[in-house]
């Protein structure tokens, strides 16, 4: 069986969030489990990408409204991924340095909508010109939702029409709408398709995609339930095809999330090491933020944005720091730029007890899951998750908001079976009673070492869930 993924998001390539980590890691379990399966993205103008060499495998031309856009295939041919590795070069479209957001500027790019067509009509004109098509296409969120419209619903790609198509929503809050004059710039319409594309009088892609896909999967069951109730506005249309909708919890890269062989940690450890290997990270983390090794530490990895819930922070530690001393936080991740300042101005409020790293630094995030006790995730919506998942994998305990893939993933630790805080409502008051339940428990040290092995044993590969994306490209070719 042969499967290709259309992505905008890879990692190492090109990563913005957790999409870039999925398709990163799924297409290469799949591999390993006999299914030959591809990754097409952007050429983007990247450090990675430059650092790497490429064969020209395809050039061709087609248009993007009445203008002629001439583009090319190059396959990676010396890097260690797993898969095969093909970009779509688009001179003045897709060779920029940022995926979605100008690095300079700050801002996305005007032409996102001319960006994300241009890359789907090349991928798909380089596809239909195999004399032996592949048995599925998988597109990933709305920046690839027109794939299966076009295959469909125009007379250009017809020869590609009966290839079943699968589209998994990562995060349903994004849609690719725009006005309905941008049906301009894709090829002829077939009589009576274009409403495919029309959802509330607006040219929304993802609508397009989930309508017109073979199946649709979100990445977690309750995701997929959350989404059917509030989708910003595709509640209906989810309700409408849950049918052919399934929830499949994304797994982790054990290959690089692995704190027995992480190279980015300092000190190794497994689950029988587990105390003093955090206990060693523990101290190096705190030499580098100036705090106390011996008090418990909370941790925030993410986007400082309120779909993580990341506006709650600082209230929720000066509240916390005002009632007690007894613990210490850190803060790594990029957003909203009051979020930056208010997170900055806590620095000399709280020296000793909390500290924040305004950037992007996957280094750095490897070495708090290494070093921390807790790893906050107070997020208004969580389609999966991945920083749950890799916290345990570190023996981090999580506490999380009960939506999404968190609710599927963690367990509290009060109830049967449980290693992980849970709170229900976004608000202060029970955010802050997490954090309080999270020192009882830490205090209870037989218990919480135990734990801490305990989760570190939890199966969150990638083999169970890439084996239930098999076996629903099974039943569909």
């Amino acid at each position: 069986m042969q499967v290709i993924h259309f992505s905008f998001e890879c990692y190492p390539v090109a990563k913005a969030g957790g999409l870039g980590d999925v398709v990163g890691a799924l297409p290469k379990y799949q591999q390993k489990m006999g299914i030959d399966s591809w990754v097409v993205m952007p050429r983007f103008h990247n450090d990675w990408i430059l650092k790497h060499s490429v064969e020209v495998v395809h050039k061709g031309q087609t248009l993007l409204g009445n203008e002629s856009l001439y583009f090319e295939i190059h396959l990676v041919t010396d890097a260690e991924l797993g898969f095969p590795l093909y970009l779509v070069h688009v001179p003045g479209l897709l060779d920029r340095p940022g995926v979605y957001v100008d690095p300079i500027s700050g801002f996305g790019y005007w032409d996102e909508f001319n960006r994300f067509v241009a890359f789907q009509l090349s991928a798909l004109n380089w596809l239909k010109s195999f004399a032996e098509y592949p048995d599925i296409f998988h597109c990933h969120d709305h920046h690839t939702g027109l794939i299966p419209f076009l295959m469909t619903s125009t007379f250009e790609y017809e020869a590609l029409i009966n290839i079943p198509t699968i589209l998994t929503i990562h995060n349903g809050e994004y849609h690719g709408n725009y006005d309905m004059g941008k049906t301009f710039y894709l090829p002829e319409i077939k009589p009576g398709q274009i409403g495919y594309l029309d959802w509330g009088g607006r040219f929304n892609s993802l609508s397009a995609g989930i309508r017109k896909a073979w199946k649709v999967t979100t990445v977690s069951q309750s995701y997929l339930h959350e989404l059917q109730e509030s989708a910003n506005g595709l509640e209906y249309l989810l309700r409408n095809e849950s049918g052919k909708s399934v929830g499949i919890v994304n797994g982790i890269d054990e290959d690089f999330w692995n704190p027995a062989k992480d190279q980015l940690i300092n000190h190794n450890y497994n689950a029988h090491k587990v105390k003093k290997g955090k206990q060693a990270n523990k101290e190096d983390l705190c030499q580098f933020f100036n705090l106390d090794p011996e008090k418990p530490m909370f941790a925030f990895i993410g986007r400082l944005v309120k779909e993580k819930g990341a506006d709650i922070l600082p209230d929720l530690i000066s509240w916390f720091l005002s009632e007690r001393q007894d613990a210490s936080f850190v803060v790594l991740g990029t957003g909203d730029p009051w979020l930056h300042d208010r997170l900055k101005s806590m620095n000399s409020q709280f020296t000793g007890y909390f500290d924040t790293s305004i950037q992007y630094n996957e280094a750095l995030s490897h070495k708090i899951y290494a070093g921390a006790d807790f790893m906050i995730m107070p997020s208004r919506v969580e389609p999966c998750g991945l920083n749950q998942m890799y916290s345990m994998k570190y023996g981090t305990v999580p506490i999380v908001r009960s939506v999404g893939g968190l609710k599927d993933t963690v367990i509290d630790f009060e109830e049967p079976g449980g290693y992980g805080v849970r709170f229900d409502n976004f608000n202060l008051d029970e955010a802050l009673a997490a954090l309080n339940r999270a020192m009882k428990f830490y205090e209870d040290k037989t218990a919480f070492e135990k734990n801490r092995r305990k989760i570190m044993k939890l199966d969150f590969s990638w083999e169970r869930s890439a084996q239930t994306y098999i076996d629903i490209y099974r039943t569909i070719t």
